[in-house]
């Protein structure tokens, strides 16, 4: 499986692509938000990602009234409505933004969350993310999926049936998929690691038989589930980016800052570094200490030629010369020497008699 994100080739053994969410962390602020696009292009980020809605279009004032605030927004001062409409954007700054992005030699990302702003950002962005709450919004699945951009799933507070419904809608127009595992729970609690289920990504690749690209998009502190998904076959990933964690704002507390995601980003690239060919060798690091501990066949007392082998030899590290390896134990007891061999002296083959 190969897509192209950018200048971006993503396989299935590529080094990993990371998506900088800055999401609602601008504050309301265009100098802001080139500043964070800097930042995060700095720390090591392949892409921005902003996203792009009216409130009136995401959330109903009225509903949210009578359902309550739940999970992480319950510690939202405003309404969710006004959270939403000032975490908004000028659709103006959308060309900036993208200028931004290309100046700093990374790729500009967008979740559209309506159906007006799937057309309107098309021209600016590389790839369309679907954020999970839309997983079972069919109509705007097919609309995304017919725009011949990459498209970007996540799969948070969904079940598979929905999952599958999903992949099988935005497939069936576009072949260049990356599924992300998500929990949507954004309460920075170290409780959720354990419902991150990273090996949902096994199944993943199970179920899609690598017609996908695995990625993972993650609230959590740190970085140890991102090294977990990409050690499980994750090639994208996508975390929150923000310049200062103390700042306010819905999004602030559980993202990734410049150091923690830089921290990230070099720990991934020594994990990939890690990953090999696959191929079980001798490395060419190993050669000498492979000499050093594994056993060669030694002498335990001086033997006579066409003296029988038979305990008179024994194994020892190290491999010296061309003297014959433990594996060859049991093969000399049965043969006799060619010549006289000193107590202590290795065994090689021009020294048996065959």
């Amino acid at each position: 499986m190969k897509i192209k994100i950018g200048k971006s080739i993503i396989t299935n053994n590529s080094p990993t692509y990371f998506i900088a969410d800055i999401a609602a962390n601008h504050d309301g602020s265009i100098k802001r938000a080139k500043k964070l696009i800097r930042l995060c292009a700095k720390a090591g980020a392949n892409a921005a990602k902003f996203q792009h809605f009216k409130a009136e279009t995401i959330v109903s004032d009225i509903g949210f009234r009578k359902l309550g605030k739940l999970s992480h927004q319950a510690k939202w001062k405003k309404s969710v409505y006004q959270t939403y409409k000032d975490a908004s954007i000028d659709f103006n700054w959308t060309s900036i933004l993208k200028k931004e992005c290309k100046k700093n030699n990374i790729d500009f990302l967008t979740s559209p969350y309506d159906l007006d702003y799937v057309d309107q950002v098309k021209k600016y962005i590389d790839a369309y993310k679907i954020g999970s709450g839309d997983i079972t919004w069919l109509e705007i699945l097919k609309k995304i999926s017919k725009k011949n951009l990459p498209v970007i799933l996540a799969t948070g507070a969904a079940s598979l049936s929905e999952v599958k419904r999903a992949v099988k809608t935005i497939y069936k127009n576009n072949k260049s998929l990356v599924v992300m595992q998500c929990n949507t729970n954004y309460t920075n609690s170290n409780n959720n690691y354990k419902y991150i289920n990273l090996n949902v990504l096994k199944s993943y690749k199970k179920i899609f038989n690598d017609k996908i690209i695995l990625g993972l998009s993650d609230h959590t502190f740190g970085h140890s589930t991102v090294l977990g998904a990409v050690a499980l076959g994750a090639r994208v990933i996508e975390k929150h980016f923000t310049d200062n964690n103390s700042r306010k704002g819905p999004d602030h507390a559980f993202s990734m800052n410049f150091k923690t995601w830089s921290l990230m980003v070099k720990e991934t690239r020594i994990l990939e570094s890690a990953f090999g060919d696959g191929i079980k060798k001798i490395e060419s690091n190993e050669k000498k200490s492979s000499k050093v501990q594994k056993r060669g066949i030694y002498a335990t007392e001086d033997i006579k030629k066409n003296e029988s082998f038979r305990n008179k030899v024994t194994v020892l590290r190290p491999v010296i010369y061309n003297s014959l390896t433990a594996d060859k134990f049991n093969w000399l007891k049965s043969k006799k020497a060619k010549s006289n061999i000193k107590k202590g002296e290795c065994i090689n083959l021009k020294k048996v008699s065959f």
